[in-house]
């Protein structure tokens, strides 16, 4: 549980609640970043530059705002290779991460579906964006590696306040500089499935985009590894937001990565702070 003072308490939040928090978070991500794409196309109709910009600049700010609002609860992972990446360094149970899943799948859907109506569409229109390519396979590779090296560096460095701005803004750039418009995210590319506009994929390409996914969050968890190798399930319990599961973590500071100002050092609570 977080404290006002960002510290991680020793009481877990209960999983139905984290649970809740991941579901409803995967939902108005997929709502954002679908809604904004429809936005986009019927606004600014032919000019695909134009139409990027408007929806990589809303989810970029979206994600930043749903992190705000529910990672105090689960952490704020949206995201089913975070999630289990943060259980590998034992930030996180198994577990949890397993029951993650399906809540983080169920919300992006339910999300899509939202953008749907919301933009006065048939709830489900299954897309017919092709996106599958070996350039698109390498770009989700390295969208995925990059956006879970941001989050562990800033775990491990003390500064996880700084997790919703700099995943925002992550992900809006790698909007520009991937050819795949990053989707980094297993959940989100199943939900966007489901929407036949601007921001969806053709139930085609999703086994590919996975499997990139999946491959760049394995080579994050090495590359973790070999740049911080004294990473604690403490400083994993603190990525993107702090959150807890009420096992007990201990900090460890071996590797050159200083705590900043935002994580006092010393001594850490049997929960990690």
């Amino acid at each position: 549980m977080l404290c006002q003072d960002g510290r991680v308490t020793g009481v877990p939040v209960l999983l139905w609640r984290r649970l809740a928090a991941e579901f409803l978070g995967s939902a108005f991500l997929a709502a954002v970043v679908i809604g904004s794409g429809i936005a986009a196309q019927r606004l600014s109709s032919g000019q695909t530059g134009l139409q990027l910009l408007e929806n990589a600049a809303a989810t970029a700010a979206g994600l930043f705002a749903i992190i705000l609002m529910f990672g105090p609860v689960s952490g704020g992972h949206f995201n089913p290779v975070v999630s289990f990446v943060d259980a590998a360094f034992g930030g996180l149970s198994w577990r949890d991460a397993a029951a993650y899943l399906p809540a983080q799948v169920a919300g992006c859907i339910a999300g899509a579906v939202a953008a749907n109506v919301m933009f006065a569409l048939p709830a489900v229109t299954i897309s017919t964006k092709h996106r599958a390519s070996p350039a698109h396979f390498l770009s989700e590779i390295i969208a995925t590696l990059g956006l879970l090296l941001v989050i562990f560096a800033l775990a491990r460095s003390g500064r996880s306040r700084s997790a919703p701005a700099a995943v925002g803004a992550y992900i809006g750039a790698a909007y520009w500089f991937t050819s795949s418009t990053s989707f980094a995210n297993p959940a989100i590319t199943i939900g966007r499935m489901f929407s036949d506009t601007f921001a969806g994929i053709a139930p085609s390409s999703v086994l590919p985009f996975i499997a990139a996914q999946v491959l760049g969050g394995i080579l994050a968890v090495g590359a973790i590894k070999a740049l911080y190798p004294a990473i604690t399930p403490a400083d994993a319990a603190d990525i993107i937001v702090p959150h807890s599961d009420g096992r007990p973590v201990i900090h460890a500071a071996h590797d050159g990565a200083s705590l900043s100002g935002d994580q006092p050092a010393g001594p850490a609570s049997p929960a990690g702070t």
